[in-house]
């Protein structure tokens, strides 16, 4: 790899990496307990990894300009994994992606509801009445300015 590479964003590579705690914790989840890794080949895997998510990020943004989208969604990035023959990636990575869209839209409903304990279909009822006394509240003003010769009213 070059020293000077430049990623899309303008950060030299080198400057992309990952927590090494994070790195570390998961080299150790996946290895035997009594198998020890040495700092260097953490740092390798490291690299490693920034350089796959890099593969990955260019094969979907790709994806994402045949489309003429300006956003990359998880579509994009399971169609790269499925381009760059990574097809054995695609069930987990579909199933983390459906997590992710489960739980996001749980989030949002459930802020909804959390925040005034109603339906969205309760809010829009109380929006809609709200708006009904405003419009009512309006009208009787410009009635009352009509009857004070074109002024607005100070009461009310």
């Amino acid at each position: 790899m070059d020293d000077d590479y430049e990623t899309g964003g303008g950060a030299a590579e080198e400057d992309l990496s990952l927590p090494k705690a994070t790195v570390a914790k998961l080299i150790n989840e996946m290895m035997p307990p009594d198998i020890v890794c040495a700092k260097e080949t953490r740092d390798l895997i490291a690299e490693c990894c920034v350089e796959f998510i890099h593969l990955i990020s260019s094969q979907a943004n790709e994806q994402c300009e045949k489309e003429a989208r300006k956003t990359i969604a998880g579509e994009h990035v399971i169609k790269a994994l499925e381009e760059l023959g990574f097809e054995s990636y695609i069930p987990e990575v579909q199933e983390a992606y459906d997590d992710h869209l489960k739980t996001t839209k749980e989030r949002i409903k459930g802020s909804q509801k959390k925040d005034t304990g109603l339906t969205p279909e309760e809010l829009e009822e109380m929006q809609a009445a709200l708006f009904a006394k405003a419009r009512a509240r309006m009208h009787s003003k410009d009635l009352t300015a009509e009857g004070a010769g074109g002024e607005p009213s100070a009461s009310g």
